[in-house]
């Protein structure tokens, strides 16, 4: 049986337990990590840190090696290329001209053209087009039909009249780059064929249209009339600078 004085001290069946003080002794010391043991919390984010911070060093290195000049460019690899296989041109004829322009027009025509089928819906087959053309149209007097005699000098050599073929509307010229397709509409059939072969020369009816619209308000514009004024302006003023005191232009029937 153990005696009074020895009930504190540890014995085989008992042995010593920490107490309260041991237990703060033991917290005060840090503990070493055990090899192979789970790492700290905050070492992924160190090292996820530290990986970043090593890419945005190398690219700042090589974008300045680059604008050095001791580096290629970097392309990219998916860039967009455009590959020209057109064929040089080819001389086809040369025209001797002997027009003088003497007004030119500028128009603006909006041509909605639509093409369907009786008793269709045009959900099905349907096709229209709402395109704005701009071009212009020139009026010329063309010297070359001027007949013989057509110049007459007075005896005195003061005055001369001449006779000169009427003002003549040239082609059309549709400037593409001002216009424009403002809206389309087709239908699922037509869609469809465009996904299966397609008309490449499907809008040519419209700028033919645009073109014939522009021809049509040019002739009731008056463009022929300014020519003919602007035509005589120029011919009285160049012969009047020749020593001729009265000078007479008259246009012929066209």
């Amino acid at each position: 049986m153990a005696r009074d004085g020895d009930i504190n001290e540890p014995t085989r069946e008992f042995p010593e337990y920490p107490t309260g003080e041991s237990l703060r002794a033991r917290s005060d010391v840090p503990s070493d990590p055990r090899p192979g043991g789970p790492a700290s919390p905050g070492a992924p984010a160190r090292s996820l840190l530290w990986v970043l911070g090593a890419a945005a060093l190398a690219v700042v290195v090589l974008l300045g090696v680059q604008a050095t000049g001791l580096l290629p460019d970097f392309r990219n690899p998916f860039a967009k290329e455009q590959t020209d296989r057109s064929q040089p041109p080819l001389l086809k004829s040369i025209r001797d001209l002997s027009r003088y322009v003497a007004a030119e027009g500028n128009f603006q025509v909006v041509v909605d053209v639509q093409k369907d089928r009786r008793n269709v819906p045009e959900f099905l087959l349907n096709e229209r087009t709402l395109f704005v053309g701009a071009g212009r149209i020139e009026a010329y007097v063309d010297f070359a039909k001027i007949a013989d005699g057509a110049v007459v000098v007075s005896d005195d050599g003061k005055s001369v009249e001449i006779k000169l073929p009427a003002p003549q509307l040239g082609e059309t010229d549709l400037d593409m780059d001002k216009s424009y397709v403002f809206a389309e509409q087709r239908g699922l059939i037509n869609r469809l064929n465009d996904l299966v072969g397609g008309d490449p020369n499907r809008q040519q009816q419209v700028y033919q249209l645009a073109e014939d619209r522009i021809t049509a308000a040019a002739r009731d514009s008056g463009l022929t009339a300014r020519a003919e004024e602007n035509t005589r302006k120029m011919l009285e003023g160049l012969l009047r600078s020749l020593g001729y005191e009265k000078v007479t232009v008259t246009y012929t029937a066209a």
